[in-house]
């Protein structure tokens, strides 16, 4: 299905944030994790927290879920002995339980998005988990991934964190589980430092002891844990909300947003110290941001790597403001779904945007007027992409057709209802 976004002027309403994808996908694997029964609340119903749903079921974990919580009788240290897992298009899952799959005697994980999660490599998890005594076939680190396991060891292990953090998140799950001590030593640069800072926190809240340096680039993990059953809440999540509040800046608009936490240690939050710094009437107490925009914004400089997920918002922004914008250390936006530089950078120009890239930076050349728009254009299957071109879509002089814009699903199912409901003008239409 694709999308028509038409220029729409003011936006204008109130929405709850959907519930955090990077927490829901973190909950769900440590109560599988435990035994016994943990309860989650207000979990997020996206592509990726429904892959995680699917594989630790697969896995043997027993899930009842109603319209407020879930509720999940985990497996513990013992997985079940299965021959396949389809994590759909979730890069993380896939590497999260690539690293508990190790468990497990012999187990595939299937390629069914050749063209997105397909292309993304796995080789430092793979040769992670390799030093840990894991037999692994792959495709030159690329899916279709065997992994035969049963008994990996601990011990020092060295992993690379410049292309993700989520290799390091991987073996942060699975240490505590083994019967020797484990010390991880991060190689290179440690890209969003700030999600393994959520990984602690929810490692922390299911019992389990991780001493970590201050940089994050040593771990010392006590072997013979058990994750315990817990309740657990989950927070807003801010790579979602990142998009409606851009969309609200770049427009005349009185928008309330709700569920986000002041103090969340989702890195994304800088979303609303970037708006500021952008000049965009807004306020933020009492996990509420509530957005005044007047549609005239002034040009950022900003380290991106610690809010990787809302960079691809900010820049939407950023294309409708007075001067030239700067978004550095943003190389790991290459690894995603789609090369978020290059690709996204491509599909801007098309709607008339003025960018410029580097190998880890985004130039934007603001056009305060506003974009001619009259395009279709391709978001590369990618649910970042989707939502940050809708943003450009409002103040284009023309509609903007985005292809193939189901994939918004994959993080945030309900972004354009919730848009409808601001007074955005987009619709449905078939390919």
């Amino acid at each position: 299905m694709d999308v028509i976004v038409t220029p729409t002027p003011k936006l204008q309403g109130e929405i709850g944030a959907l519930s955090s994808k990077n927490y829901t996908t973190r909950y769900l694997l440590v109560a599988a994790l435990a035994e016994g029964k943990s309860t989650i609340y207000y979990p997020a119903h996206s592509e990726d927290s429904d892959a995680m749903r699917r594989c630790i079921r697969d896995l043997g974990a027993t899930l009842e879920e109603d319209d407020e919580k879930i509720v999940i009788t985990g497996f513990g240290r013992n997985p079940k002995d299965i021959k396949e897992l389809d994590v759909g298009n979730a890069g993380a899952v896939l590497r999260f339980l690539m690293a508990i799959a190790s468990l497990c005697p012999d187990v595939t994980f299937i390629n069914r998005y050749p063209e997105s999660l397909g292309k993304r490599p796995h080789m430092d998890l793979i040769d992670s988990l390799t030093s840990m005594g894991v037999e692994i076939e792959h495709n030159e680190g690329k899916l279709p991934i065997r992994i035969k396991g049963g008994k990996p060891r601990g011990g020092h292990i060295k992993v690379s964190g410049n292309i993700s953090s989520q290799f390091l998140s991987a073996l942060l799950f699975l240490t505590p589980l083994l019967e020797e001590d484990s010390e991880i030593e991060v190689l290179h640069d440690l890209k969003s430092k700030v999600v393994i800072g959520q990984t602690l926190e929810v490692l922390e809240q299911a019992g389990i002891v991780i001493h970590a340096s201050e940089d994050y680039m040593r771990f010392t993990v006590p072997g013979n844990q058990s994750y315990q059953a817990r309740e657990y809440t989950v927070q807003g999540d801010y790579p979602g909300s990142a998009a409606i509040l851009a969309a609200a800046a770049v427009t005349n608009s009185n928008v309330i947003v709700h569920r986000l936490m002041e103090n969340s240690k989702q890195g994304e939050r800088a979303i609303v110290d970037v708006l500021k710094m952008m000049q965009v009437p807004l306020t933020h107490e009492n996990n509420i941001v509530h957005v005044q925009g007047n549609s005239k914004l002034k040009a950022v400089e900003f380290d991106g790597d610690h809010a990787t997920d809302a960079v691809l918002a900010m820049v939407a922004a950023a294309v409708f403001a007075e001067g030239t914008s700067r978004f550095y250390n943003v190389e790991n936006l290459r690894y995603k779904e789609c090369d978020r530089i290059t690709d996204y950078l491509n599909e801007l120009r098309k709607a008339g945007a003025n960018v410029e890239e580097r190998q880890a930076e985004i130039i934007v050349h603001g056009r305060p007027e506003g974009l001619p728009g009259g395009v279709e254009i391709n978001a590369h299957y990618d649910h970042r992409v989707i939502m940050a071109l809708t943003i450009v879509g409002l103040r284009s002089a023309e509609p903007i057709r985005i292809k193939d814009a189901h994939h918004v699903a994959k993080s945030y199912p309900n972004y354009f209802e919730h848009l409808q409901a601001l007074g955005a003008k987009v619709e449905w239409v078939e390919a």
